[in-house]
């Protein structure tokens, strides 16, 4: 008989166990539903401060947009003619040699000046200028896609 019992209870052990190893066939989306809007959420306010920070109103062209695979060196200036690299200002005779502290390709790397519209062009053309007569070759000017009417 107590053979007998043992037998029976490991057949009921064995029995327990596969019904506990079946595979669930529902899966809870709810957790990843909320992590996608919250990553959502995080992406619609952080997209905004993405820009570059110094405020300009470009000029319109039907000039294509170029490729770029990393961030350029830009030199903006604004409508009341300050010079801007990358988001700090500084003066007309130190835009030579900060550029030369910073550009990592020396002389062949790539610099966008966006000009504000309403800058006098002879202010634009001074920094030109200045980047031409140090060496710059790769230098593009920055607008915005003409809106067709």
């Amino acid at each position: 008989m107590a053979a007998t019992t043992s037998m029976g209870s490991g057949w009921v052990s064995r029995r327990s166990r596969r019904r506990r190893a079946t595979v669930m066939s529902e899966i809870n989306v709810t957790p990843m539903v909320d992590v996608m809007l919250v990553l959502l959420i995080i992406f619609m306010i952080a997209a905004p401060l993405l820009t570059v920070g110094v405020p300009i109103d470009l000029p319109q062209t039907q000039a294509k947009n170029i490729d770029q695979d990393k961030e350029p060196l830009t030199l903006s200036i604004n409508d009341k003619g300050q010079v801007y690299l990358q988001n700090t200002e500084i003066k007309l005779d130190e835009i030579v040699p900060k550029l030369k502290a910073i550009a990592k390709n020396g002389a062949e790397e790539r610099i966008y000046v966006r000009g504000d519209r309403k800058v006098d062009y002879g202010t634009v053309m001074r920094v030109m200028g200045r980047l031409s007569a140090a060496g710059y070759r790769r230098v593009a000017l920055v607008t915005e896609v003409e809106q067709e009417s």
